[in-house]
């Protein structure tokens, strides 16, 4: 009972760690968007240490749980999902703060709506599949997993299109060139968080139906 508590915690404390990531990929849209330079520097000095002492302190936590309760089967298996999942989402943290620092340069250039539109999109749908993949972890329910690595198309086809505009416009016009380069960084940063959740996903499939979906191995 008491490993059941603690792998209970480790689950509540990736909870915690996963909405604060969530709100650090909206603040960088969001002072992107109302051109908000506090709150991108709040992504960058305040929520990125959060995320640091998160991942150190989750890490920590699973390595005491296999140390002292050496866990089998289900329960070995969930502390390993957490541990791969916390880095996960450490380095989406490090995207979010990849965001907030790009758009600190981009809110003083000429802006580009039509491309920065997009931008909202995947941000959107990104922030989203983090969620749902880890209610899909904590719920264990692969169908949401699956939904979940699904949506990675639709984000992969909003960046190949919203890449085909910009370069177009770079060439038809120099004066864009900084600003456009800023939003396909942002853009390779989104679709990177998007990639990781669907990393997340898969492993959620892996875990409950012995599946592998990776490298399309096994379909879903």
């Amino acid at each position: 009972m008491l490993e059941e508590e603690k792998v209970a915690l480790l689950k509540r404390e990736l909870i915690e760690y996963a909405a604060l990531v969530e709100a650090m990929i909206e603040k960088s849209i969001k002072g992107l968007v109302n051109k908000e330079r506090d709150v991108l520097i709040e992504v960058i000095e305040k929520d990125e240490p959060k995320s640091n002492n998160f991942e150190i302190k989750l890490d920590e936590l699973c390595t005491v749980v296999i140390a002292q309760y050496q866990p089998k089967g289900k329960g070995l298996r969930t502390v390993l999902m957490i541990l791969k999942i916390n880095n996960d989402l450490e380095r989406m943290a490090d995207h979010s703060v990849n965001i907030a620092e790009t758009a600190l340069t981009l809110i003083e250039v000429p802006p580009m709506a039509d491309y920065v539109k997009d931008v909202l999109k995947m941000a959107e749908i990104s922030r989203g599949m983090l969620k749902d993949s880890i209610d899909s972890f904590v719920h264990e329910d692969s169908a949401l997993a699956k939904d979940v690595c699904k949506r990675d198309d639709v984000v992969d086809d909003l960046r190949r299109g919203n890449r085909r505009e910009i370069i177009g416009s770079m060439c038809a016009d120099c004066s864009k060139m900084e600003a456009g380069l800023d939003v396909l960084r942002i853009a390779r940063n989104l679709e990177r968080i998007a990639d990781l959740s669907t990393n997340i996903g898969e492993d959620v499939i892996f875990m409950i139906e012995g599946k592998v979906i990776k490298h399309k191995i096994d379909k879903m």
